[in-house]
């Protein structure tokens, strides 16, 4: 029986300033999803009220657009799968034997406090399943308790996008919180590259985090993997 990935992406589309436009990253769905796919897992979208998953428009230009990207842009069927999320209530988590957080700002509003993401989340976790996400993904797991009521990411080490990529990407100003010192705060292990922008992943057990947009493809890898092995 295939294994099953559930990618969750952002419904918000422009920081505090409504012009100032926002959402998924897509390269960090479609990165990971292109991986998975080698693999013949099966996958699904969800966001945090369902429907459209706006799109970040830096992702879309070049260099940052690569093939995988411009499929998607083009690609009836993976277009009709952004516009039509599902929503936590409609996502059964016994059915999924991982979680992969995408990223882009949007996340850093509708990520942290969904108690529906939340509820997924915990229970592939605590039925053995794997918990990964991308860049900004993270935020997703902020505010994520168990069972026991102690956060998912306390003593854990993991990554995510780091404050200096925030400050050199020019939006530092633009954030509603630093989330690699809300990470830390949470009692998380926060691993980071010793070069911004470039491709790190963390394994922690079933918990799979990439730093930023040019990890996704090995964190996919590093998920695909550990399915594979039975984790």
């Amino acid at each position: 029986m295939a294994k099953r990935i559930l990618h969750v992406v952002t419904n918000v589309s422009h920081y505090a300033d409504p012009h100032h436009l926002t959402g998924l990253w897509l390269s960090e769905l479609t990165h990971a999803w292109h991986v998975f796919a080698e693999h013949g897992f099966e996958q699904h979208l969800v966001s945090p009220k369902g429907g459209v998953s706006p799109l970040e428009p830096r992702s879309l230009k070049w260099p940052l657009a690569d093939a995988s990207v411009k499929q998607w842009l083009t690609d009836p069927r993976s277009q009709e799968l952004l516009r039509t999320t599902a929503r936590p209530e409609d996502i059964n988590p016994m059915e999924y034997d991982a979680i992969y957080f995408t990223g882009g700002h949007g996340v850093m509003w509708d990520f942290p406090d969904d108690a529906g993401l939340q509820h997924i989340t915990r229970d592939i976790y605590e039925r053995g399943g794997i918990v990964s996400s991308v860049c900004h993904g993270y935020c997703g797991l902020l505010n994520t308790t168990l069972s026991d009521g102690t956060l998912l990411v306390a003593g854990r080490k993991l990554t995510g996008y780091a404050w200096p990529e925030e400050v050199l990407a020019g939006v530092a100003k633009d954030v509603p919180y630093n989330a690699e010192q809300a990470m830390k705060d949470r009692g998380a292990l926060y691993e980071k590259a010793l070069l911004p922008f470039v491709s790190n992943v963390v394994v922690d057990g079933r918990l799979v985090t990439g730093q930023n947009p040019g990890s996704a493809k090995a964190t996919a890898r590093k998920v695909a993997a550990l399915l594979q092995a039975g984790a």
